[in-house]
């Protein structure tokens, strides 16, 4: 998470392949990734998609992470934001899967699943030894 789209620059180009297409809004922010990256930017003034520009779906995720601290989780604590946005992805994934097929997904996935080290003792606020 940063600040700003300028902070995340340095991020976006050690994380994300060279040679991929990256689609952005035309905030100035963004200029610094045009050096390695092939750029589409849509100016939202203008459309929300145009000449195969689009930033829907990060708009979209966004806005259902937005709805999902309002709604279910009523405040998402900054050291778990990753996890609560692998949820969310999780969640996007699988909305078109019967929630019966979801919960033996999870079910199953719980099983396999090892001991957590980052989660053991969270429910006493130490970590077990």
């Amino acid at each position: 998470m940063f600040k700003s789209e300028a902070q995340a620059i340095a991020f976006i180009k050690a994380h994300v392949a060279k040679g991929t297409t990256v689609n952005a809004d035309d905030a100035s922010g963004w200029d610094g990734l045009h050096t390695r990256f092939e750029m589409k930017r849509v100016n939202h003034e203008e459309a929300y998609s145009m000449d195969g520009a689009c930033t829907n779906w990060a708009e979209e995720f966004f806005s259902r992470m937005r709805r999902a601290e309002i709604g279910h989780h009523h405040h998402i604590a900054g050291q778990y934001l990753l996890r609560y946005a692998q949820e969310a992805s999780w969640r996007e994934d699988n909305r078109r899967t019967a929630n019966g097929e979801q919960v033996s997904q999870l079910a199953g996935l719980a099983m396999k699943a090892k001991r957590s080290a980052e989660f053991v003792g969270y429910w006493q606020r130490h970590e077990a030894k």
